[in-house]
């Protein structure tokens, strides 16, 4: 499972948490101006926006799983097992499969109204991308420097939410998600007060007592209330670290969440847009120092991908 957030610090930070138990050899990867982008509709796009991100490089093809483009518009896939449906092609539409839709969108769109707009005429098509690479239930969630959107193909069509709150999980559909919180209104990042019963002696019996009741598993729901807690009581002024900080609150330690016998979901990744500069930060499971790549000094007007491989090692700086 997974969680992406946005932040509005010092400046506009998007990105996700990927959770998982396995990997696809995933890298930083770059999308140049020039590379041809081929769609299985038929379509081809030889100029577009340039976009930056982590991806699964298929067949010499992106499959981005969270990315942005050089106009500061960002994308990222979550998985939505159980209610994602996807179509057979429509005439009249534009049929883009899933692992289609990220560079589709930041291709052509420099803001989430931009992108808005060509969903209208978009059908998420069910078309896999191979057989090593079936489809993934997923939606996805766009956001630029102003907003941000959660999308969602559902049996009953597809669905654009406006997301107030600039955080998705997995299940339930963002609605529920929404609705979810209310059952948490009550919650401050101060120390509490007695409500329960004015006629006890009842008080905070240490400091550190700040958002009592705030859930700590690692479900869908509750990380949504942890990672929008956290968020909105982050600091205007915040940067880099504390983007990475709202992301901590919802990690996934290896053990906690066991999939299969001796199989474990764990925080493979999380990443950062920094959607003003156009750097791409990202620290991995095995080190949590901080690798970027900057847009700008890659190459962006090239015609081949730029990919760099992942930190996996623990880098660690001795100070004696």
């Amino acid at each position: 499972m997974c969680t992406a957030v946005t932040y509005r610090g010092k400046h506009i930070y998007f990105g996700r948490n990927l959770d998982l138990e396995y990997r696809y050899r995933e890298q930083i990867t770059l999308t140049p101006r020039h590379f041809p982008l081929l769609y299985r509709q038929g379509t081809r796009q030889q100029e577009h926006a340039a976009i930056l991100g982590t991806a699964t490089v298929a067949e010499g093809y992106p499959l981005y799983y969270d990315a942005m483009n050089e106009h500061g518009l960002a994308m990222a896939g979550l998985n939505f097992p159980g209610n994602a449906r996807y179509f057979a092609a429509q005439q009249g539409k534009d049929n883009i499969a899933p692992f289609e839709l990220i560079p589709w969108l930041l291709s052509q769109c420099k803001t989430v109204g931009d992108a808005q707009a060509l969903l209208t005429s978009t059908n998420i098509w069910d078309h896999p991308f191979s057989e090593q690479y079936p489809l993934s239930p997923l939606h996805w969630m766009i956001a630029d420097k102003e907003r941000s959107i959660t999308v969602e193909s559902m049996e009953d069509g597809l669905h654009v939410h406006q997301n107030p709150v600039g955080v998705l999980t997995n299940n339930p559909p963002f609605p529920m998600q929404m609705t979810y919180l209310n059952n948490f209104m009550h919650l401050s990042p101060a120390a509490p007060v007695n409500s329960f019963a004015p006629l006890l002696p009842l008080a905070p019996y240490s400091r550190g007592m700040g958002a009592m009741g705030l859930p700590g598993d690692l479900s869908s729901p509750s990380r949504f209330v942890r990672a929008a807690f956290v968020l909105s009581n982050s600091p205007i002024d915040g940067d880099v670290s504390q983007f990475f900080h709202i992301l901590s609150s919802v990690s996934q330690p290896r053990g906690c969440n066991r999939v299969r016998e001796h199989e474990y979901e764990i925080t493979l990744y999380s990443s950062c847009c920094d959607l003003d500069a156009g750097v791409y930060y990202l620290h991995t499971y095995g080190n949590h120092r901080l690798c970027a790549v900057d847009m700008h000094k890659a190459d962006p007007d090239g015609n081949t991908l730029s990919c760099f491989d992942f930190p996996e090692e623990e880098d660690v700086r001795l100070l004696n």
